[in-house]
């Protein structure tokens, strides 16, 4: 992959000397470059610099450093075309030999953490396979103004935030309001009163915002909300709310829509969910935090899913699907007990999932009806827990029923094969 240095590094901010990189000998797309610097006599820094001994000044080894890590921190993808870098902070630098006219100086530069507004590298120069320098640099990324491909169509009323790029194609209608750093892909179509987080990336083809697919819906002026740092991938279709349904879709932060999820009118997603392909949600859905959605699944119109739930691949649900399990089937949807795994991984104490688990039991093993296994639950004084007094509320405030059914031998011999 060719690189075109002197645009790139026309984005850094930086005083004369100008370039301290000749070429790029290797390059990883925002991972890792290998510069080359050949050091002549006949630099501008040389004259009056130690006469008789010119030697290569310790910042401007810094400053190469900085401008190879500009190339790797303004290629990321989510970093705009209009976006400039500043050289703001040097730790552990080490000068091990000097560097005099005539090296070839081989500057090797990784990109480690990295924030939208923070790039952090490590670099080390070396002259003949011997280590000369090395040091952490830290960049800050000023995102400036947003970047519109001269081939999107985005109407001359709607806001788009600073940082932020609208690929080739996209169309974005009038009452569209885009956050900062965000990255529209070519050909999405964001549409009616459409109002999308921070640092939000919506991939090629996708449909937001758009009229719901609700026969009663009549051009009245319904909303969608998203928060920050959602994903909706290709062909994903999010629907804005209903009158009839207050007029809202609503969606919190740090949430994946992987490809042709569909999110109907009026339904209320919470934060740091995922939706796997294909997953489908009626109007007026709610689905709360950290719950996932496997790829195929769709669930009728007016249910939940609680809180850290697991719905498994290809799943119907019609009731609501209890939180901290694990919901599976289509005929019809079976509870499987506490999502052990998942919620270990969202860093669940053994102790609290033990509790959960004890709860279940009550609820699926106890061959009490629901409401005395709730009782019961409540009962239980090695049950008071936050997390079980939320699934007890969780279950009375249903409107749908909830999903208790247990799976038969077979169901749970092959899921636990899975």
């Amino acid at each position: 992959m060719s690189v075109d240095l002197h645009a790139l590094l026309g984005r850094l901010s930086f005083r004369c000397p100008s370039y301290l990189i000749d070429t790029v000998a290797e390059h990883e797309p925002g991972a890792r470059l290998v510069a080359i610097k050949n050091v002549s006599v006949n630099e501008d820094f040389f004259p009056g610099h130690f006469p008789g001994q010119p030697l290569m000044p310790a910042v401007l080894m810094i400053e190469a450093f900085a401008q190879a890590a500009a190339v790797l921190a303004l290629e990321r993808d989510s970093v705009s075309p209009t976006a400039r870098v500043a050289l703001r902070g040097v730790q552990d630098a080490k000068f091990r030999r000097q560097v005099v006219p005539g090296d070839r100086l081989r500057l090797e530069v990784t990109l480690g953490r990295t924030k939208p507004r923070l790039a952090r590298a490590h670099g080390v120069a070396k002259v003949n396979s011997q280590m000369v320098a090395e040091a952490d640099i830290l960049l800050a990324v000023e995102p400036g103004a947003a970047f519109v491909d001269p081939r999107a169509r985005v109407h001359p009323s709607a806001e788009i935030g600073e940082g932020s790029t609208v690929e080739a194609f996209a169309v974005i209608g009038p009452e569209v309001r885009i956050g900062r750093g965000c990255r529209i892909g070519a050909s999405a179509v964001i549409g009616g009163w459409t109002e999308i987080g921070d640092e939000t990336r919506v991939f090629p083809m996708a449909s937001v915002g758009l009229a719901p697919q609700d026969l009663k819906y009549q051009g009245e002026r319904t909303r969608l909300v998203v928060g920050r740092r959602n994903v909706f991938r290709e062909f994903v279709t999010i629907n804005r709310g209903t009158k009839g349904g207050g007029g809202l879709t609503a969606i919190g932060d740090d949430n994946l829509f992987m490809a042709y999820v569909h999110v109907a009118h009026d339904c209320v997603i919470g934060s740091h969910t995922i939706f796997g392909p294909h997953a489908t949600l009626g109007g007026h859905v709610a689905v709360e935090d950290y719950a996932n959605i496997s790829a195929g699944s769709a669930v009728h119109q007016f249910c939940r899913v609680g809180r850290y739930g697991f719905v498994g691949g290809y799943s119907v649900v019609t009731k609501d699907a209890l939180p901290f399990g694990r919901t599976i089937g289509s005929r019809p949807a079976r509870i499987f007990g506490v999502n052990t795994i998942g919620l270990a991984r969202r860093g669940f104490s053994s102790d609290r999932i033990a509790r959960l688990k004890q709860a279940y039991r009550y609820l699926l093993q106890s061959k009490l009806n629901a409401s005395r296994a709730l009782v019961a639950i409540e009962a239980d004084p090695m049950l008071s827990d936050p997390e079980v007094a939320y699934l007890v509320e969780f279950i009375r405030s249903s409107t749908r029923g909830v999903i208790l059914r247990r799976p038969g031998r077979r169901a749970e011999d092959l899921v636990a094969e899975d």
